[in-house]
């Protein structure tokens, strides 16, 4: 495996939620390292690269997406003072693009400052013709939940307590690593890869869900379905379809003003862990529109506390 890429944050580049968020003075600097061991499966004859862009002009430099992916990695944030648990973010985009920089999302080092290592993936996208098709992501999902429990002791946690949460789009390949984790989506490469890939507790944050009807996400259903739109292939790739009852505790939230991911992407998929007798809970906020803020009127809003209240009384 390369040698990991180590990279110091820079706050005042960051976003204006980020600063708000209390960091430890002397957190200990984010790791990065591509999560396999030599080129990703099925990338034969294709000439991919790394292509990154600015989320907008005001943004600050580490404010990027990534909308080609040859080489997916993943970033440790390290816990401030490390509980025994970690957490694999997902973040979204789409699948259009990867919304995640190099130095950790505000998301990403709020957790760390409540104690948990947190990972943020990198991940493959379906439209740059990688063997494995809609898969593609969920091969890089699986593949990182095996590295870091692989990495435990390294990190300081308990690989048994290892909860993953997405958003938008990541919240669709979330739900699909907590439902699909028994689908082998490759061959074993290393001994990382005799790992388990279930995560101990799943969260669904405005999640894409559904790829059928007026609910569904226009970009992630064109990006994952391309012109082969048909009903067999809709259910295959729909996160509320056939889960199994070994899925995860899975907790979801969403804001009812969202315009981007219909709310009904949410009440779907707790319908359908409700009727699979799924551990779960959903939060519906009257506001938050596509992404629930860190904060809300001056105060923490409290989506973070009421997953990581949930994912305690389930293991994490």
């Amino acid at each position: 495996m390369a040698l990991p890429e180590i990279t110091r944050r820079t706050l005042l580049a960051g976003s204006a939620a980020a600063a708000t968020i209390p960091l430890p003075a002397l957190a200990a600097p984010v790791e990065r390292f591509p999560i396999w061991p030599k080129a990703p499966p099925g990338g034969e004859g294709l000439r991919i690269q790394d292509i990154s862009v600015k989320r907008s002009a005001t943004g600050g430099p580490d404010d990027i997406a990534w909308t080609h992916v040859a080489t997916p990695m993943l970033n440790v944030i390290p816990a401030a003072s490390p509980n025994g648990a970690a957490i694999l973010i997902i973040p979204g985009g789409g699948y259009v693009r990867v919304a995640v920089g190099r130095e950790g999302s505000s998301q990403a080092h709020m957790f760390a400052a409540r104690g948990y290592t947190v990972f943020e993936l990198l991940y493959r996208l379906p439209h740059d013709g990688w063997a494995a098709g809609v898969d593609v992501s969920l091969q890089d999902a699986q593949r990182a939940m095996r590295l870091i429990r692989a990495g435990a002791e390294k990190w300081r946690f308990d690989p048994a307590r290892v909860a993953t949460i997405g958003f938008s789009a990541g919240g669709h390949l979330t739900a699909r690593l907590a439902s699909r984790f028994a689908l082998k989506t490759y061959d074993p490469v290393d001994a990382a890869d005799t790992q388990p890939t279930r995560p101990t507790v799943a969260g669904l944050f405005f999640p894409v869900i559904t790829l059928a009807g007026p609910a569904a996400h226009g970009d992630s259903k064109r990006e994952l379905l391309g012109k082969d739109v048909t009903p067999e292939r809709i259910a295959r790739y729909s996160a509320e379809t056939d889960l199994p009852a070994d899925m995860p505790p899975t907790f979801v939230a969403c804001a009812a003003n969202d315009p981007v991911v219909s709310p009904a992407n949410s009440l779907m998929i707790f319908a359908a862990l409700q009727a699979a007798k799924i551990p779960s809970e959903l939060h519906v906020f009257e506001k938050g529109g596509h992404g629930l803020p860190m904060k809300e009127a001056g105060q923490d809003h409290p989506w973070p506390g009421l997953f990581e209240r949930f994912a305690r009384n389930h293991g994490l």
